[in-house]
């Protein structure tokens, strides 16, 4: 009878260190809508853990919802119909010193991958001087570093140039191939696509801007103490991701040229590239420094009451130091 019992635990023993090692197993799936608000390279990573299982091992029920634009990403933010959202800094500050509880624990685009592109008619900074340039908000997102990289040329808003509010990269791309407008900037790999087109590299963000983070994964802060185990799954199937994306490349590569609909070559181009670059971090950080870019430029410009907050503030990588010590411990 003892014998039994000991093979009786074991058997138990055994069974948990099963569970355990595949969440998915041992707990019930959780739905997660998750917010992007584009389906570029640069939010990769993010499909790579949605469609290649990494959050469905963490007990995840995951759907990536694509909002199109920070602010509608904030919106449901807040609304609560996604409880992670991709969102820029830029956005999270704005509406942090407003009142809203958001938060980044999660770096997605820790760098710019930008060019601007001009039509055959522009190939300088000075040719952009009374023209129409494209960007996807007139303030914030990609449009936000626009118009620091612009005005380091010597190019005003409004006074030197007219901002218009096109819509996503491929809208944005359209437009400059219809001649509606004179210039856009456009992320790796489009970049190639227009170059190749006959389009004219005016510029990079990244010659202006070396250190920038873009986007980061965003909750309401209220809603991550609440729901930290939860959060904390999500956490790790991101990291893993990112650990399968810079380990794998060819898989990558493979992966992300279907599903983002690029040419092959194009993909390998933007995979070394945002790898290279670290425009993607191996274990999810979030570029602290590039955070701190944002606050020292809305410091200038005056946007904050008193003394310039630090990036902490806007910040809560808690979360992603718990999900690397449960993944270094298995």
């Amino acid at each position: 009878m003892q014998i039994l019992r000991m093979m009786v635990a074991a058997k138990i023993v055994v069974l948990v260190l099963i569970l355990s090692a595949f969440p998915s197993l041992s707990q019930d799936k959780v739905k997660f809508p998750v917010g992007a608000s584009s389906k570029t390279l640069g939010y990769g990573p993010l499909w790579v853990a949605w469609k290649q299982g990494f959050f469905e091992q963490q007990g995840l029920d995951a759907q990536v919802i694509l909002l199109r634009g920070t602010p509608p990403t904030v919106q449901a933010l807040v609304a609560g119909s996604v409880y992670v959202g991709g969102a820029t800094p830029d956005a999270v500050m704005e509406v942090t010193e407003r009142g809203v509880d958001l938060v980044m624990v999660v770096g997605v685009i820790n760098g710019l991958s930008h060019a601007i592109m001009g039509g055959k008619n522009y190939k300088r900074y000075e040719d952009l001087r009374g023209a129409t340039i494209g960007g996807q908000s007139l303030t914030s997102g990609i449009t936000f570093p626009l118009r620091q990289v612009l005005k380091s040329k010597g190019l005003e808003y409004p006074r030197d140039y007219k901002l218009v509010n096109v819509g996503g990269t491929a809208d944005l791309f359209a437009a400059l191939s219809s001649g509606q407008i004179a210039a856009a900037p456009l992320a790796i790999p489009l970049n190639f696509a227009a170059e190749e087109a006959g389009f004219n590299v005016i510029g990079w963000y990244r010659d202006v801007l070396p250190n920038y983070q873009l986007t980061a994964l965003t909750v309401r802060r209220s809603w991550a103490e609440a729901n930290r185990p939860l959060l904390i799954r999500f956490v790790k199937g991101m990291v893993l991701a990112m650990r399968w994306v810079y380990g794998n490349k060819e898989a990558a590569i493979d992966f992300l040229a279907k599903e983002m609909k690029l040419k092959p070559a194009h993909a390998r181009k933007g995979w070394e590239y945002y790898t290279a670059n670290r425009i993607w971090y191996p274990d999810a950080d979030i570029n602290t420094e590039g955070v701190n870019t944002l606050v020292r430029i809305y410091t200038e410009q005056g946007q904050f009451k008193g003394a310039p907050p630090s990036p902490a503030k806007y910040i809560d990588q808690s979360y992603l130091r718990e999900a690397l010590r449960e993944l270094s411990s298995k």
